[in-house]
């Protein structure tokens, strides 16, 4: 099942998504209203070249500077049309499959900016049960999600979901064991699971992603940490990962895509498919 998705979406095995993450959007506390949208898009379209160049398989467009984030019934218009008009631009400008992650869970926002663009998937943080965030509480996004993609008559768009997702806590949840909130993600619509360690840039374990690999039939995507120091081994238990910070200049989020570091996690990627 695994192979036959990432294969009908990514046209290989172990696909690698490469994050393109958008300047803080209008109406956000770091906005840079100087530089404005026009800049905004330019350098995502710029990230979306060098990752493309750099032989990456896929990539996901969000909204990484917004912080603080807004829960999903806070994430306003402004946000899903600046998300979109950077989404048309870079999908004028490669020709890899491309995804939408609206934070924070803002999975419904998410299905209407692929919808409009055609993109392949989007991705939720919580598609099942809740957690606390940095935002605050952050409930299941499945129930409504599912229903609104039919609305939308976009069923094709896949949701790939986290659970026991980063930057969170999830002792609400504490009494239920981990295989069971994988399992959350496929009884809520998920079409792939996504395994996190606990921060941006931390991995998890092999080991972890093989409990996960017993625990359910869906696609595995490392979802943090994945680098050229990992790749190897976590590859051997996943089925793809989600790749940020690794790929920019010095491994930090902040800084632009670093083309001679998405080359050489590919040519690993390569020889391990």
């Amino acid at each position: 099942m695994a192979n036959n998705l990432f294969i009908d979406i990514f046209k290989t095995s172990k696909p690698i998504i490469g994050m393109v993450h958008l300047k803080a959007l209008p109406g956000t506390a770091a906005y840079d209203e100087k530089k404005g949208m026009e800049w905004l898009i330019d350098h995502a379209v710029s990230e979306a070249k060098k990752l493309e160049a750099g032989g990456i398989d896929g990539i996901q467009i969000e909204n990484q500077f917004d912080k603080p984030f807004c829960k999903p019934e806070d994430t306003g218009p402004e946000i899903v049309a600046a998300i979109t008009a950077a989404s048309m631009a870079i999908k004028k400008a490669v020709d890899i499959p491309f995804g939408i992650n609206v934070h924070l869970n803002g999975v419904k926002q998410a299905l209407a900016i692929a919808a409009a663009v055609n993109a392949g998937w989007v991705r939720a943080f919580e598609l099942a049960n809740a957690y606390i965030s940095n935002s605050g509480l952050i409930e299941a996004a499945g129930p409504e999600a599912v229903r609104y993609r039919r609305m939308l008559n976009a069923d094709d768009i896949k949701i790939f979901g986290d659970f026991h997702v980063k930057h969170g806590s999830h002792f609400i949840i504490s009494d239920r064991t981990i295989e069971e909130q994988v399992d959350d993600v496929r009884t809520s619509g998920g079409s792939a699971v996504i395994l996190t360690s606990t921060t941006t840039g931390k991995a998890p374990t092999v080991e972890d992603a093989q409990k996960i690999r017993k625990a359910t039939d869906l696609p595995i995507l490392i979802g943090s940490g994945f680098s050229t120091a990992n790749a190897t081994d976590l590859l051997s238990a996943a089925d793809g990962a989600i790749v940020g910070s690794s790929l920019k200049v010095d491994g930090k989020i902040a800084n632009d895509t670093d083309i001679e570091r998405v080359k050489e996690l590919m040519d690993i990627v390569k020889s391990v498919r």
